[in-house]
């Protein structure tokens, strides 16, 4: 089995909210990610959004599940659920992540995302979907890592780079995954 991460910069704030919005508003983008990285029968796809509604999300869920990914969600079934049907941000089908995966891990981030409230503030601030979606992902990391040892399976678990002995550590995984992990 091949386990994608797929990060495309074009969606990251990083290179502007403007930008990353209309990426991800984008219908057909995600088909174009999920063939250009030649996911098939026998992959796993994790795909973490905040809301679970924009266009380019649902289309990568659903290309990669015709070509027989499996896939997994992270996302805030609230926040998908609250959204009007014909908010921009949506998918032109209307799914939402969490009804389009073989398995949705809600993150409960509560519509609008922030949750601290400053007195004289019109909008509140503190958004957690970040950190949410972090500790989803980590999370399932884990009870993967503990799901592949109780089968007697040895995971192949990257160490950083940074601690003593990172490198040599992650000099075993080079040549078994240089092909299959693009970013390596």
């Amino acid at each position: 089995m091949h386990v994608s991460a797929i990060l495309d910069s074009g969606t990251l704030l990083s290179d502007g909210a403007l930008r990353s919005m209309a990426v991800e508003r984008t219908p057909g983008y995600g088909r174009l990610v999920i063939a250009d990285n030649r996911l098939g029968e026998g992959d796993l796809l994790v795909l973490v959004n905040a809301y679970g509604i924009n266009a380019a999300l649902i289309d990568a869920a659903l290309t990669a599940r015709e070509r027989g990914v499996a896939v997994i969600g992270v996302s805030s079934r609230e926040h998908a659920v609250a959204t009007a049907p014909d908010h921009p941000a949506r998918h032109p089908g209307g799914h939402d992540l969490h009804d389009v995966v073989d398995l949705h891990i809600d993150t409960k981030v509560p519509v609008g995302d922030a949750v601290v409230e400053v007195d004289g503030a019109a909008e509140r601030t503190g958004a957690i979907s970040t950190f949410a979606n972090a500790f989803a992902l980590n999370w399932l990391l884990v009870e993967t890592v503990e799901a592949l040892v109780a089968a007697g399976v040895d995971p192949p678990l990257w160490r950083s780079g940074n601690a003593p002995g990172g490198d040599e550590a992650n000099a075993r995984f080079l040549e078994r995954f240089r092909d299959r992990v693009r970013w390596l």
